[in-house]
């Protein structure tokens, strides 16, 4: 594994890194009917983050197929694929790029980029936890995160919800995004 030490921590060399989509998940979190959760995944996404000679001059971009939303219901899943929410045939992907390293202390870094929802684009600040690195059993020189942050939809045009009698909404309007994985070197 080729890896420096930076800020205290091992990091790996620079390039480019494909995230390693059976090691990954992008996942998200709404209130339903304000009592309870539901949770979901986007089961087809690609990315990559490019790690630059100086660390925080990285990036990362990711794409992913709106259709591949999940949340174990048909119903729901088919409602959430509908114009009422992603739309996904007028826009079939949502997309990430990073935009600057807003801040860093150890493992933790601060990342903000545009996130474009319907062709909605706004800058979202993620929550980067870098997990370490390593190489697999194939020597695939790999590294590990997690990410979270949280949007308010209503601002990416996703406003559907329906009024509940006992007052508040079906539909929570803060959606939390977590994202855990890992990432190999490209060849």
């Amino acid at each position: 594994m080729s890896t420096r030490a930076w800020d205290g921590i091992t990091i790996p060399e620079p390039g480019t890194f494909d995230l390693d989509v059976a090691h990954t998940r992008i996942g998200f979190v709404a209130k339903h009917m304000m009592v309870s959760k539901v949770r979901g995944r986007f089961g087809d996404f690609s990315g990559s983050v490019t790690i630059a000679e100086n660390p925080l001059e990285s990036s990362a971009e990711l794409t992913i197929k709106a259709a591949s939303i999940d949340t174990g219901s048909g119903d729901r899943d088919t409602h959430l694929r509908s114009e009422d929410f992603l739309a996904v045939e007028k826009f079939p992907e949502l997309t990430f790029r990073s935009t600057r390293v807003v801040s860093h202390s150890g493992d933790e870094l601060i990342v903000a980029g545009d996130l474009t929802i319907r062709d909605v684009t706004k800058e979202v600040t993620l929550k980067v936890e870098y997990g370490g690195a390593g190489t697999n059993p194939w020597g695939q020189e790999l590294f590990g995160f997690d990410i979270e942050t949280e949007i308010e939809r209503e601002e990416f045009g996703l406003t559907w919800n329906v009024a509940l009698e006992t007052g508040g909404v079906l539909v929570g309007k803060k959606i939390k995004i977590e994202i855990e994985g890992e990432a190999t070197r490209r060849a």
